[in-house]
């Protein structure tokens, strides 16, 4: 038996790299239990994102009757601090602590500003759709709270992100980086597909108390998230924080790091397609429940749905591109099979098809998931050692920001499309086809803007797919 145990243990060690999604990311350097419980920070992330772009909206929008522009933009005030991205992380990469540390202190700060958004959110939700004794209350006091508790999250969200992934970066071999951000990435999505089929069973009997349980039990999950992730992670710097150092402006850096013109075009690539695949994001969950009669159990299990297809995507163009193939052909191709995703979403409505409906909701995300990790993966090759923080950050606020404006847009272009149509029901879904029809259209401009950034001695990828 001892035989037959050592022979099993050394085949599953020979096919675990091969079909184990990122696990030759871990290095003796930095081990895979290490480098998963790093990932714990990405994991309350997600949890926040479904949260914000998937219960909250449904829940928002149908059961406390708040209308849907009002919703979008609430949705869409934790991404203000987005542009800030940039300066956060190239902030870390030369901050000066007596501890000897760079990233710790920015990502402590974020998880308690985080914290404290939550903490405040439910109550601020309740005055703000006048139910109960919130009654009582002036209308603008429930504007201001869920304002301030959402752009407390925002906050909070990109500042733990932004960091964690450059701490990540800074603890991985040179040669492991992209493995390692890409895993990043993925527990992102393990993040928001075990938070979303959580939510959704905690909420099929749906009460304004359970979802203040909810909201407030998400706040000390991402509390005790971070504080294991971070443990025992940065070791203490000497060189970087020596008083006599001499750091560069944010100016300098961000010069240096945008003087060739190609890296403009590929931040704006990253705008026009996150807009693409984000504009849905504060629609799907009320397009579900509006037109095709979805609970609330049902329409948040969507946001598992879009995860899972983001997953697969991201596992795809892993093994993909750690084979050499050009990052931003993949992004071209994920841009691609977003164009069928939304008319399948689009269709799903005359048909009353379910089924569809979920199928395009999958695409999207597989979509999703190829571009973020192409553009991803293009903007890590292009950064120096010094600027892996300005990278990530330049990269996460432009997409941050995008997908900010895209949820806005979403909302008020929907409640103008339905107020302008006669007799207007929602069930007709007009207003849901319209955003959908527009971000087909971006999809298209973010092909015609990538086209040339694409490499002339690309692998044909129709072969380079078949073999992976």
């Amino acid at each position: 038996m001892n035989v037959i145990s050592q022979k099993l243990m050394r085949a599953w060690i020979r096919l675990g790299p091969r079909f184990l999604p990122f696990a030759d990311a871990a290095t003796p350097e930095l081990p895979l239990s290490r480098l998963l419980r790093l990932s714990l920070f990405q994991v309350s992330v997600g949890m926040a994102l479904v949260l914000l772009i998937g219960t909250l909206n449904r829940v928002m929008i149908v059961e406390l009757g708040v209308p849907v522009s009002l919703v979008a933009v609430m949705i869409s005030l934790p991404l203000i601090f987005a542009p800030f991205r940039a300066l956060i992380g190239f902030r870390s990469d030369i901050h000066v602590s007596a501890l000897g540390w760079r990233r710790v202190p920015f990502i402590w700060k974020g998880t308690m500003v985080q914290f404290g958004g939550l903490a405040i959110m439910p109550f601020a939700l309740l005055v703000l759709s006048g139910g109960g004794n919130a009654r009582n209350w002036p209308l603008w006091i429930g504007d201001v709270g869920a304002a301030v508790a959402f752009l407390l999250v925002g906050a909070g969200l990109h500042t733990v992100q932004t960091v964690g992934l450059a701490l990540a970066t800074d603890l991985a071999p040179a040669e492991s980086r992209p493995k390692v951000v890409g895993l990043m990435y993925v527990m992102l999505l393990f993040g928001m597909i075990a938070s979303a089929l959580i939510f959704g069973t905690l909420l099929v009997d749906f009460t304004a108390a359970r979802l203040i349980q909810v909201i407030q039990g998400c706040a000390i999950a991402t509390i005790v998230l971070n504080v294991v992730a971070l443990w025992k992670q940065e070791t203490r710097h000497t060189v970087q924080n020596r008083p006599n150092r001499v750091a560069p402006t944010f100016r300098q850096a961000w010069e240096s790091f945008t003087e060739n013109s190609r890296a403009v075009r590929r931040l704006v690539a990253v705008g026009l397609g996150t807009m693409a695949f984000s504009m849905e994001d504060v629609l799907l969950e009320p397009y579900g429940g509006q037109v095709l009669h979805l609970t609330v159990s049902s329409t948040t299990k969507l946001t598992a749905t879009l995860a899972v297809g983001g997953l697969f995507g991201f596992a795809l163009a892993s093994r993909v591109l750690s084979r050499g193939f050009d990052p931003f052909r993949m992004a071209t191709y994920g841009a691609l099979i977003g164009i069928p995703a939304f008319l399948a979403v689009i269709m799903a409505a005359p048909t009353s098809s379910i089924l569809l409906f979920g199928l395009g909701t999958a695409l999207i995300g597989f979509g999703a998931g190829l571009f973020g990790h192409g553009t991803l993966t293009a903007t890590m090759q292009n950064a120096t050692a010094e600027q892996t923080g300005l990278a990530l950050g330049a990269w996460g606020a432009v997409q941050a920001t995008a997908a900010g404006v895209a949820v806005a847009l979403g909302g008020i272009i929907r409640d103008v499309i339905a107020a302008l149509v006669p007799n207007y029901h929602p069930e007709q879904g007009v207003g849901y086809t319209a955003v959908y029809s527009l971000e087909v259209v971006l999809l298209v401009a973010t092909l015609i803007t990538m086209a040339p950034l694409l490499r002339r001695n690309s692998p044909a990828p129709a072969a380079s797919l078949a073999h992976s």
